[in-house]
């Protein structure tokens, strides 16, 4: 049977393009749901500021009747311009155990970014490096975050079968956490405190966090991320409709704050409850039960997710970070966590990854960007 390639252009066919992972994934206890409305919030032109400087078309692929995968394409002329690369994304990649049709939703964005002047294409990845990106090449057997892509292992091969080679990889940790802090840690925190001028800043509500820090900690990622692979500065839409979603979960003792002296945002860390269980059981949906799981997940955490860590360049080789890393250990032993996921670092960020140097932990994933030249 041939393969239909169908372009999305209503509401109702973006919504069954957002939801087809279930058909693939629906028994695959690894895989976790992005949230449907944060997923179509996003994919949509008139909800996603990006779309300010981002163009994106999303097709389905059919088989016998059904729908048999999907995709996305984007360009986002910020990267073109920063970064002085002709590429479009590929991204929301989907599709059953079947080669023609992987073959067919590629090639249909492959044409389309030709068409568009585009010289190459790399994914998957999203609209900003906030979106999910990367397709897991190890660690099928382990269990993805709120924040992650879970896919299949046929994927990677079928896109190396299609022209498709490593352009970047990023690593996740599974990180330990230990039974207590150790006296020499605390003197050590105590005394880069005293040089340096930081210290962690108390917050006791989400609207607190967001009226005295959320504007600095959007410049501060911005500037901490700016040479990190594909990374495009935020527009103020951007950061106003973030701090709507990354600050929706935050909570204040796995959030912490870092001020200098004159209580000016110095570092942070964002850390959540992990959803993925909570996810996986309402298929990402918040009705009719799916946000009371997620409160459930938040209240009573088991284990934790590392989102977003970041501290200002003059602060870097002061070692403020082991300071944030202290205080969110202490956290974590005080709310019985026993384990906390990084998340994707670059494989090269050596910095990152020595924030895991003196604490058990196992490196269980690793996602890549692949890169088509046209």
């Amino acid at each position: 049977m041939s393969i239909d390639i169908k372009k999305v252009t209503s509401r109702s066919e973006l919504r069954a393009f957002v939801t087809f992972p279930e058909k693939i994934y629906g028994s695959e206890p690894n895989w976790v749901p992005a949230l449907v409305f944060d997923d179509i919030n996003t994919l949509s032109k008139n909800k996603n500021p990006a779309f300010e400087f981002c163009e994106a078309e999303y097709w389905t692929a059919w088989k016998d009747g059904r729908m048999a995968g999907r995709i996305a394409g984007i360009i986002n002329r910020r990267f073109v311009e920063k970064w002085g690369k002709k590429y479009a994304r590929f991204g929301w990649i989907d599709f059953i155990e079947d080669f023609e049709v992987a073959k067919a939703l590629v090639t249909t964005v492959e044409k389309w970014a030709r068409d568009n002047g585009m010289e190459g294409v790399h994914g998957p990845l999203g609209f900003t490096d906030l979106d999910r990106e990367g397709m897991l090449v190890e660690g099928f057997g382990e269990r993805a975050t709120f924040a992650t892509i879970y896919n299949h292992p046929y994927y990677p091969v079928y896109m190396e079968k299609l022209g498709y080679a490593k352009d970047v990889d990023w690593i996740e940790f599974l990180v330990q956490t230990p039974e207590a802090i150790p006296e020499k840690v605390l003197r050590v925190n105590e005394i880069i405190s005293k040089r340096s001028g930081v210290r962690i800043a108390e917050w006791k509500s989400k609207k607190e966090l967001i009226q005295k820090y959320a504007d600095q900690l959007f410049e501060l990622l911005d500037e901490a991320y700016a040479g990190l692979y594909g990374t495009t500065p935020l527009s103020r839409k951007q950061v106003e409709a973030y701090i709507d979603q990354y600050l929706s979960f935050v909570d204040p003792r796995f959030t912490k704050i870092l001020v200098d002296k004159d209580e000016r945002l110095a570092g942070f860390a964002i850390t959540i409850p992990s959803l993925s269980d909570a996810l996986y059981k309402s298929r990402g949906r918040l009705l009719p039960f799916g946000w009371v799981r997620l409160l459930m997940a938040l209240r009573k955490p088991k284990t934790m997710d590392m989102m977003l860590i970041a501290v200002r360049k003059e602060f870097v080789a002061r070692g403020v970070v082991a300071i944030i890393m202290t205080s969110l250990n202490q956290s974590a032993i005080d709310n019985g966590i026993k384990f906390s996921e990084t998340n994707p670092e670059l494989e090269t960020n050596v910095a990152v990854h020595g924030l895991w140097k003196d604490y058990p932990k196992r490196q269980h994933k690793r996602r890549r960007v692949f890169l088509k030249m046209l």
